[in-house]
């Protein structure tokens, strides 16, 4: 045995010349799927941070658009408006009244007049506004400026200083009419029947547009 064999090799592995067996220790598997798994790990968390760093960028941020949204529509309530509190009553109250203060049908003089070639049109047509509660006042055919000369459904004819809400009580009761003035002082309005008046609105349906009229639904707010 030579004296460069190394200890327990015998003299299998002799030394000769310049060549001698290598001792490497052997690589451990685990290590090296847990260096490949932390590549991947890290190459994933790189890209997630370059596309979060694009939307801020380009003002795609969900926390930008949130904030800009609750900008542009405050949902706080305003200062001393907590539950309960004197501006919280009032704008209840404010919310509960009618928007619009229409006259009763009771306080409203109507005229009835038929322009149109049916008989007994103006009569029936001012005893169903009666039992909706209008005041009739006169009844009969409509003047020769009128007669004939109304195609529509009709014409509520009245003075420049009558009360405008009175117009559109009286306008609920049947669809499509217009409305004139003349040179009279007193506050009673003419319903001047058309070609096209067929018959008054359904009661109930008259019913819905008051309370539609007298209580417009506020228009949607836009964000």
């Amino acid at each position: 045995m030579s004296m460069l064999t190394p200890p327990g090799m015998g003299g299998k592995y002799r030394v000769t010349g310049a060549a001698y067996p290598r001792m490497s220790r052997k690589r451990s598997r685990p290590r090296i799927v847990l260096a490949i798994l932390g590549s991947v790990l890290a190459l994933a968390l790189v890209g997630y941070g370059a596309l979060q760093l694009i939307d801020v960028f380009r003002g795609d941020s969900p926390k930008r658009n949130t904030a800009a949204g609750a900008k542009d529509c405050p949902t706080t309530p305003p200062k001393g408006a907590a539950k309960g509190g004197p501006a919280a009553a009032s704008t209840a109250s404010a919310a509960a009244k009618p928007a619009v203060v229409l006259p009763p049908p009771g306080e409203i003089t109507v005229n009835v007049y038929n322009a149109t070639p049916r008989a007994g049109l103006a009569k029936a047509v001012g005893d169903e506004l009666a039992k909706r509660g209008f005041v009739i006042g006169h009844v009969g055919n409509a003047p020769a400026d009128f007669d004939k000369k109304v195609p529509g459904t009709g014409i509520l004819l009245g003075s420049p200083t009558t009360d405008k809400a009175a117009f559109s009580v009286l306008g609920t009761q049947l669809a499509g009419t217009t409305q004139q003035n003349d040179t009279r002082e007193s506050a009673d309005i003419d319903l001047i029947l058309g070609d096209a008046f067929k018959e008054l609105s359904t009661k109930e349906d008259a019913d819905k547009a008051l309370a539609l009229l007298a209580n417009p639904v506020p228009a949607p707010a836009t964000c």
